[in-house]
């Protein structure tokens, strides 16, 4: 199980730069935004002699990340095999097939276990668990272990697994994007949708989180945990983003199949943008309207020098449960004339008179001058969406381009509010 983090700067030379090296953006200069990246991955259990072809240790990420990327990155490789003869031979394996990571000291190998009284539950009347409750209770106490050794030393901890795969520059894809969320309220972001891969949590947050794992009976799966986690700090709804940047390559095969779910990442068909009106306070010049952002062609609506505060707002004719949003800024090539600072928020109470919502509720942040995001609503709630806003949160002294808003929705059935 592995963790990412932009925390403090490695002791060895420092960069003056992160993410990657063809970003047309200019170098961060602060120490407390260009940060390193970590990523850890814990091997299979009673896993003896990984290869370069079958266990997947740093390879995947250096093959999807760049060189400045990989300079930040560690691996923390937890072993939990109880056999000391195979336990010592991964190690030769481990040492043998990555030396330069580890003198390079962008991989760790730890090993611990759990002291103290079994936590609740982990004994069954009979004494003899399940299969599926043994494989719960290794693996939610691998997962307490290596949380507990990850909290000091980074600030985000990305969750990874044994058969998941990078998108290409993935590595600077998260950190923009806890840029962007830098100030704001979460607890959990989850950039694919699968189980356990692509959730990134703070590391402040981890002690927490492996106390939380530890206080259930062994047959509660650590999935199931996880995704309840956040409502205890107060994220009430999921924060997904659209378009996962992790995935698998394998199923799980085994006594594991019928433990573990099978993941199925969600497909997208083309949008479905409802019908809307489109309302801005920016200014609009000649025959360039805003309606155009709302569009599914190849229009686009322009504007000049937004001031904080200017909006273009969605107002959907009918209330709608939308699943995904996304909101493009910008040129389609040369990413010219973005959204410098910026969110998405959903409006709710749609007004008659007044053309908007009632209220308002943050999705996300502008990111790189894009959004592409999932859509969550609180159990049980049966409010649908009434409108969509971008909101601008810093002046800038150039041309807008509001490339594109692509709604994803779901047939909205009055019926339910009965």
């Amino acid at each position: 199980m592995p963790f990412l983090d932009f925390d403090k700067m490695p002791r060895r030379k420092r960069r003056k730069y992160c993410g990657n090296s063809t970003n047309s953006k200019s170098a961060p200069k602060s120490r407390a935004v260009c940060r390193p990246s970590r990523i850890c991955r814990r091997p299979p259990r009673g896993s003896s002699a990984p290869s370069t072809s079958s266990w997947p240790g740093p390879l995947p990420t250096k093959r999807a990340s760049s060189g400045p990327e990989l300079d930040r990155v560690v691996m923390l490789v937890s072993l939990s095999d109880s056999d000391p003869e195979r336990l010592s031979q991964t190690v030769a394996n481990i040492s043998a097939l990555f030396r330069t990571h580890i003198e390079a000291r962008q991989l760790l190998v730890v090993r611990g276990q759990l002291s103290g009284p079994p936590p609740p539950g982990t004994l069954r009347p009979e004494g003899r668990p399940s299969p599926c409750e043994a494989l719960f209770s290794a693996q939610k106490a691998d997962h307490a272990l290596l949380m507990n050794f990850a909290a000091n030393l980074s600030e985000y901890f990305l969750m990874l697994d044994d058969r998941v795969r990078c998108m290409p520059k993935f590595i600077s894809s998260i950190y923009w994007t806890l840029s962007a969320w830098k100030e704001l309220p979460w607890v959990t972001l989850e950039f694919s949708s699968l189980s356990f891969a692509g959730k990134v949590f703070r590391s402040s947050d981890l002690p927490r989180l492996a106390s939380f794992l530890l206080v259930f009976p062994k047959d509660t799966p650590t999935h199931l945990l996880l995704s309840e986690f956040p409502l205890l700090l107060a994220q009430n709804t999921p924060i997904r983003f659209g378009s996962s940047i992790f995935y698998h390559v394998s199923n799980r095969s085994g006594p594991e199949s019928a433990c573990f779910p099978a993941d199925k990442e969600k497909v997208f068909g083309e949008p479905d943008n409802p019908t809307a009106s489109v309302r801005t306070d920016m200014v609009v010049l000649s025959t360039n309207i805003p309606q155009y952002a709302y569009t599914l062609n190849q229009e686009s609506f322009a504007t000049l020098s937004p001031v904080r505060g200017n909006h273009l707002t969605v107002i959907l004719e009918e209330p709608q449960k939308v699943i995904r949003i996304e909101v493009l800024t910008g040129s389609d090539k040369e990413s010219k004339y973005q959204l410098q600072r910026g969110r998405v928020e959903l409006g709710f109470g749609p007004l008659e008179d007044l053309g908007g919502c009632a209220r308002y509720t943050l999705l996300g942040p502008v990111v790189e001058g894009r959004l592409d995001q999932m859509v969550s609503y609180e159990e049980d709630s049966l409010e649908a969406l009434g409108c969509i806003r971008l909101l601008v949160l810093e002046a800038q002294e150039s041309w807008l381009l509001i490339r594109q808003i692509k709604v994803w929705t779901t047939e909205y059935d009055e019926e339910e509010e009965g």
